[in-house]
């Protein structure tokens, strides 16, 4: 069964590799990750988030289960553009009660897969392309409070001590391994399983 693992759990700060196929167990993953987001009241997941190493990730900007229209599954996305830049307030579902104010670009435009394996190519702006930049930068490893300035992750300090402190104490509990293990097995996750990873070029029907 799938969680949301907090800061500073290793899979976050865990690089992924991309998706080589789409098939049933994916499309069950998503789903588990789907209803995961909705009961945490989040717009968007990335794998990492759930610690499965794939670059992939989940948006339904209106945070509403009963609007499936409004849900997306990006696979092995790229931003190609990137145009002007804004100021916002982000908070993550791995960070729960943080918030800040990120610099982004504004606009982006984005190619991915859909959970179908057909190409997407959009440009957007505003919250959804605030959610998808934030969402691949947890497929690369990153989270918002490391564009914080030092004011401002200051600020945080005492906050992010608390999540070091709970995680620690579950390792302790034996709720999550030790940090070189979960990596260990991240790593096991990540090795491909075919020569071809660039993009899911084959999805079951």
């Amino acid at each position: 069964m799938l969680h949301i693992v907090k800061f500073p759990h290793p899979a976050l700060r865990y690089a992924s590799r991309p998706v080589d196929r789409i098939d049933d167990e994916l499309r069950a993953v998503v789903r588990e990750m789907f209803t995961l987001m909705y009961e945490a009241r989040g717009v968007g997941l990335a794998a990492n988030q759930v610690a499965l190493p794939f670059r992939f990730f989940i948006l339904n900007v209106t945070a509403d289960p009963e609007q499936k229209d409004q849900e997306l599954v990006f696979i092995n996305p790229e931003i190609v553009k990137r145009h002007s830049w804004d100021d916002e307030e982000e908070g993550c579902l791995s960070l729960p009660g943080l918030y800040s104010k990120v610099r982004r670009p504004k606009k982006i435009r984005l190619q991915a897969f859909n959970i179908d394996g057909a190409p997407v190519d959009i440009e957007t702006d505003d919250l959804f392309g605030r959610a998808i930049q934030h969402e691949i930068d947890h497929l690369d490893g990153k989270l918002f409070i490391d564009y914080l300035g030092t004011l401002a992750r200051h600020g945080l300090k005492g906050k992010l001590r608390e999540f070091e402190s709970e995680f620690r104490r579950a390792q302790a509990a034996g709720t999550y391994l030790p940090d070189a293990e979960i990596v260990k097995h991240l790593d096991a996750l990540r090795a491909p399983t075919t020569a071809a990873t660039e993009c899911p070029a084959s999805a079951d029907a």
